[in-house]
């Protein structure tokens, strides 16, 4: 009998890093949150399912869990969205997740004591975990399918707008501050997977810093994080923090005039430092002047004038970029979100064109 020789596989066993990397491609291929999209769609993705309605226990925390459909409900109102034009994402199921999360972190989910902790309203402990599960974490899930898929749209159509998501403070083991799943490392990893993208940067633009994505990407060369964050509120995560690659720190108090001069500067460093092939833009409105866990004092023209800035960064240098709504914890926010993506319209930064229906 030919003996053949030794393949590369039996003279170099696989390490179990391989074998992660072959079991997350695998979940990533047999996924189906990536999916043909109609020309006749604009790349604005939302559900109803997003909205978290639970008894009234959800005004328990500052956080407006109905504001997500209020954005949508003022571009429709005023003309600027047609309700079919909206995508409508998939649920993440238990192995999109894992393709970031441990099984322990996700077990730890049935833990109704453990989702209390995490989105921060304590009565929930109290109530069975099923009950949360439809309530609260399947809206999250739909939320995380909007965002993975809005790096499918943002490739093909140069932006996107997942109206949710950005659930910045949880990484692949850990969850807190109103988040659950990791959307935005999963977003990405899926972006490296399947879209031929090798470099990505994160904007970081809510009001706290986003220490999930930080530790998720620690060390990893192909993510560029931009993160300006009031330095005085929570998570206060300095093991997060090194692993930042450009934080521009503020202090409680921090007005639109001098923000908006951060953040151009921010910008400026940041594009001759880094070649990014895609942004994800994480656009808290918690800077909102008179936010009561933001602190800093942002107008809503200041919002406005931010988003603009971001776009136009992406723009300029021709990078698909993709926008997620993320923190902001006052009822005036919707209405300021919807604002700005009237401007990005306006100045032809997204096109809401709706000669297609």
């Amino acid at each position: 009998m030919a003996k053949f020789p030794p393949t590369s596989s039996s003279l170099s066993p696989r390490s179990p890093a391989d074998s992660d990397v072959a079991v997350r491609t695998k979940r990533i291929r047999s996924s189906k949150l990536y999916f043909d999209i109609p020309s006749a769609k604009v790349p604005l993705i939302y559900s109803k399912s997003y909205d978290i309605s639970f008894l009234g226990i959800e005004k328990l925390h500052p956080f407006d869990s109905s504001k997500w459909g209020r954005i949508c409900e003022f571009l429709i109102s005023e003309g600027i969205l047609n309700k079919n034009q909206i995508v409508e994402p998939v649920e993440a199921s238990k192995d999109d997740l894992l393709v970031v999360h441990t099984e322990e972190y996700l077990a730890s989910l049935k833990s109704s004591l453990t989702v209390a902790i995490i989105i921060e309203i304590p009565p929930v402990a109290l109530l069975p975990n099923c009950l949360i599960q439809q309530k609260v974490l399947f809206p999250f899930r739909k939320q995380v399918g909007g965002s993975v898929l809005a790096g499918k749209l943002a490739k093909e159509r140069g932006w996107s707008i997942n109206v949710g998501g950005g659930f910045h403070h949880c990484s692949s083991r850990k969850g807190g501050g109103f988040c659950a799943y990791a959307d935005i490392s999963l977003c990405i990893h899926y972006a490296f997977e399947c879209l031929n993208v090798r470099r990505v940067m994160i904007i970081d633009l809510d009001a706290h810093q986003g220490n999930g994505h930080e530790i998720d990407f620690a060390n990893d060369g192909r993510v560029y994080i931009l993160d300006m964050y009031n330095r005085n509120i929570y998570p206060q995560d300095f093991e997060a923090r090194a692993h930042i690659t450009q934080k521009v720190e503020l202090v409680s108090g921090t007005s639109t005039e001098v923000y908006l001069k951060y953040l151009e500067d921010a910008l400026e460093v940041a594009k001759r430092a880094f070649d990014p092939e895609l942004v994800v833009y994480n656009a808290g409105t918690d800077i909102l002047d008179g936010d009561p866990l933001g602190r800093l004092k942002v107008s809503p023209q200041g919002v406005i004038a931010r988003d603009e800035k971001v776009f136009q960064f992406a723009r300029q240098r021709n990078i698909p970029l993709l926008m997620l709504t993320s923190g902001g914890y006052m009822k005036s926010s919707a209405r300021v979100i919807a604002d700005s993506i009237k401007n990005l319209s306006m100045k032809r930064l997204i096109d809401l064109d709706m000669s297609n229906l």
